[in-house]
């Protein structure tokens, strides 16, 4: 998770929403990602999804299987969705999203057989987001 917050902490430097994500294979990072909307004007330019292609790009393949995502924020429904496709066998993430997070829409979003794990390093990576729209809004 540390270095999905590192990754995260890229994005805020490049003015994005401050999410970072990596995916780890047998121990070893294969992927990594952080917002990038802005800069690609691209709205499907999620950290999660970034990290997935890199993923895939390394295992060869499509299917992410004996990996797991680690993410800083809870993914959305669209990566969400991206992650069942990719069938992911973990996801690890830090702080809730209330508002646009996957499990308020539907946790069946993801593979039957993906194991979640919330709230890992929350606070941390909970005030890196809010602290960057306080800034926004000043």
């Amino acid at each position: 998770m540390r270095e999905a917050l590192r990754e995260a902490q890229c994005a805020a430097e490049e003015d994005e929403v401050p999410v970072g994500a990596v995916i780890v294979c047998r121990g070893r990072i294969i992927g990594r990602g952080h917002n990038m909307t802005e800069r690609l004007n691209d709205p499907t330019a999620h950290a999660e999804m970034i990290a997935i292609t890199a993923a895939s790009e390394a295992m060869g393949g499509k299917y992410l299987n004996g990996c797991t995502l680690y993410v800083t924020v809870e993914p959305c429904p669209m990566c969400a969705g991206a992650l069942a496709w990719s069938q992911i066998d973990r996801i690890v993430y830090g702080a809730i999203d209330p508002k646009r997070g996957y499990s308020l829409f539907s946790p069946s979003l993801l593979h039957p057989k993906t194991e979640v794990t919330a709230g890992v390093l929350a606070e941390e990576c909970g005030t890196l987001v809010s602290e960057f729209f306080r800034r926004k809004r000043k």
